[in-house]
């Protein structure tokens, strides 16, 4: 559904974004992750068309942005980082703008706007302008523009900036929900959010790609713990040399360099119970996805 084909924005001396690839496919729900200015919202805006690729091109649904810009943005929902509002004006009437910009009118125009006045809760401000609205409520018109016309895909920046917590568990799950009929792709500084409602993350840093994989993958790292009554030297005599074993706060743990886990731990187990190690439990351990999140963000640029 989405497809970036080597994105590249600079300006002057400072590159943005630098030779940036992947796809997204229908219904998935993907991650775009980085540190303030990694390049995360100048991708965002390559592929919805507010922003010229200095080099490569983005395509929604087999359609080149750059060549046919009002037919891509037709089928894409965007939210950018600084809300698209007028604060003079009232909920319902920017939500009309909004409607007679996408070309609805009559009853679509009137279903799509009370479908999304209800699906984000704004039927009691639907007359206050939206200058005096909370930054919580100003969030949410911002989505309601954005999934109006039922897009096929929506690109959201920061969709849970500003939310309380009950409105942040309202927004995933109409995430989720979007996701049955839509690809959604996603900016967000909350680890917490990809953990709930992503299938795939996309890491960015200094303008560069440099994570592509799914989240239950990227979670899955690549040590083993064991639990058991045998002290870290027992253990370590009764596996292959390749194997790494060490005590930590109580925990023994175990890597290796085997790429496939399931294969690590079934030959870890055999070794182990073939040297009399008795297990009580061995099993994987998940990282950290703050944690990694931090280190590649953090990690020297090389090039």
């Amino acid at each position: 559904m989405i497809k970036a084909e080597g994105l590249t924005r600079h300006y002057g001396d400072l590159m943005a974004a630098s030779e940036v690839s992947f796809e997204v496919g229908s219904g998935e729900i993907v991650g775009l992750l980085g540190h303030n200015g990694a390049g995360k919202t100048t991708v965002m805006k390559m592929l919805t068309g507010y922003l010229e690729p200095s080099s490569g091109r983005g395509l929604v649904d087999g359609i080149d942005v750059q060549d046919e810009p009002v037919a891509v943005q037709q089928k894409i929902g965007y939210l950018p980082e600084n809300r698209p509002l007028y604060p003079d004006m009232s909920v319902l009437d920017y939500l009309e703008f909004a409607a007679s910009l996408r070309g609805m009118a009559g009853r679509e125009a009137s279903s799509g706007l009370q479908n999304v006045i209800e699906s984000m809760e704004l039927g009691t401000r639907a007359y206050d302008k939206i200058g005096t609205l909370s930054r919580g409520y100003q969030q949410r018109v911002g989505v309601a523009q954005a999934i109006l016309h039922k897009p096929p895909v929506l690109i959201l920046d920061e969709p849970t900036n500003g939310l309380d917590p009950r409105q942040t568990q309202e927004m995933r799950r109409l995430m989720r929900e979007l996701a049955t009929t839509a690809t959604v792709v996603l900016s967000t500084h909350i680890m917490q959010e990809v953990d709930a409602i992503c299938d795939r993350v996309l890491i960015m840093r200094d303008g560069e790609l440099v994570i592509d994989e799914q989240l239950e993958d990227l979670k899955r790292g690549d040590t083993m713990e064991l639990r058991t009554s045998a002290s870290a030297g027992d253990v370590e005599n009764a596996l292959d040399a390749s194997v790494t074993v060490v005590a930590q706060n109580g925990r023994i743990l175990l890597t290796s360099e085997t790429s496939d886990l399931a294969v690590f731990a079934a030959q870890a187990a055999r070794e182990l119970v073939a040297g009399d190690i008795p297990i009580h439990s061995l099993a994987p351990v998940q990282r950290d996805l703050e944690r990694l999140f931090r280190e590649v963000s953090e990690a020297p640029h090389v090039g």
